[in-house]
């Protein structure tokens, strides 16, 4: 057995390690936790850049990376406390964003300004107990090579947004995206699409309007 398995098998251990690494109460790690063992832990990309003001809640125990010429603007917030966070490569992520693991971001991608992208929700169906005091649930975010999320958009645990695709201004994603495809609204829905064949994004509304109708 591995010394992380012995550490997260033994309760009391898990505990007391947990707390080496972050405060009680706290989601941001201690001060020697982020000048020394992060930089021996996870992985940078060449060229990549973490703007000073950027609030990285990293933890040595998930994965974060960030793939090379990546950039993670000033005053967003990173937290790998309940998952992996994992950004591409020649991706920007924006100023005043939040990523909260687990979520996978692809090559090429462009976050604008103030999104969430939450993998992480909390219990609230015990009505005896506050909500902070219940567990919480995660669920995985992916979004694909090539995308464009734009400002105040807002992605919920367990989406995944495909290739290609564009996420319109405060829209509020809570179901899958797929593969080329413009989203908005709130919740989102896709108005664009684009079509292969004829080489053009094309509104979703004429192309239901263009289906042929079966034959009766």
């Amino acid at each position: 057995m591995s010394i992380a398995d012995k550490i997260k098998s033994n309760p009391k251990l898990k505990n007391m390690v947990h707390r080496m690494l972050i405060p009680r109460g706290e989601a941001r790690p201690r001060l020697w936790v982020k000048l020394f063992l992060n930089r021996f832990i996870h992985k940078r990309g060449a060229g990549s850049t973490i703007r000073f003001n950027t609030r990285m809640d990293v933890v040595p125990f998930n994965k974060f990376a960030l793939g090379k010429g990546s950039v993670i603007e000033d005053f967003s917030t990173v937290n790998n406390g309940v998952g992996d966070v994992m950004i591409g490569s020649n991706t920007l992520i924006g100023m005043s964003n939040v990523l909260i693991g687990p979520i996978s971001i692809g090559n090429n991608v462009i976050f604008a300004q103030n999104i969430v992208a939450s993998g992480l929700n909390h219990e609230y169906k015990d009505i005896n107990l506050p909500i902070h005091e219940q567990k919480v649930t995660v669920a995985q975010i992916t979004v694909g090579d090539d995308c464009w999320v734009a400002a105040n958009a807002v992605l919920t645990a367990g989406v995944t947004i495909g290739k290609h695709c564009v996420v319109a201004a405060g829209a509020v994603v809570t179901k899958d995206v797929p593969d080329y495809t413009v989203v908005a609204g709130n919740p989102a829905k896709a108005i664009k699409q684009y079509d292969h064949t004829m080489k053009e994004w094309v509104r979703v509304d004429q192309m239901v309007k263009s289906k042929p109708k079966p034959v009766q």
